[in-house]
């Protein structure tokens, strides 16, 4: 009894940690920023620390995206002319002079278009690792300037 339940536990810890299910339907982009430093070829010469979670619910229904930035004060936005499959999979055709947001497709999950309003090229890092450096700056802090 006791191995299945450590098997089911540790079953689901992976699939909460691979951002598969999501109770909403939501997808989630988790970007990590290069603190007293700059990128360089894809490594930061400073300190990585957790960025803003980009949040995303695709509707089939309406063929349209919803997107905000989690914890953030600021409103969400929503594109309106999109072809939407899933929430994995979708494309927007967004105005220029729209609001900023991390993407305006995804593939397979992936965002997949320009980084409209964010600093290039975007950082992303898996759901586990992001918890784990939020939760490591909360413990210990992070240096001050």
């Amino acid at each position: 009894m006791l191995v299945n339940l450590a098997v089911v536990l540790i079953a689901g810890i992976l699939v909460w940690a691979s951002d598969r299910i999501t109770l909403q339907g939501e997808r989630t982009i988790f970007t990590v920023n290069c603190e007293h430093g700059q990128w360089v070829d894809g490594r930061c010469t400073g300190r990585v620390v957790p960025g803003e979670r980009y949040a995303f619910r695709a509707s089939v229904r309406r063929q349209e995206v919803i997107y905000w930035i989690r914890g953030a004060q600021s409103p969400s936005g929503k594109f309106s002319d999109c072809k939407v499959k899933d929430r994995d999979n979708w494309s927007c055709t967004v105005p220029t002079d729209s609001d900023s947001t991390v993407t305006q497709a995804m593939i397979g999950g992936q965002p997949t278009s320009g980084c409209a309003g964010l600093p290039a090229p975007l950082h992303r890092v898996a759901k586990w690792r992001w918890w784990t450096m939020k939760l490591a700056s909360t413990m210990f802090g992070s240096p001050s300037s």
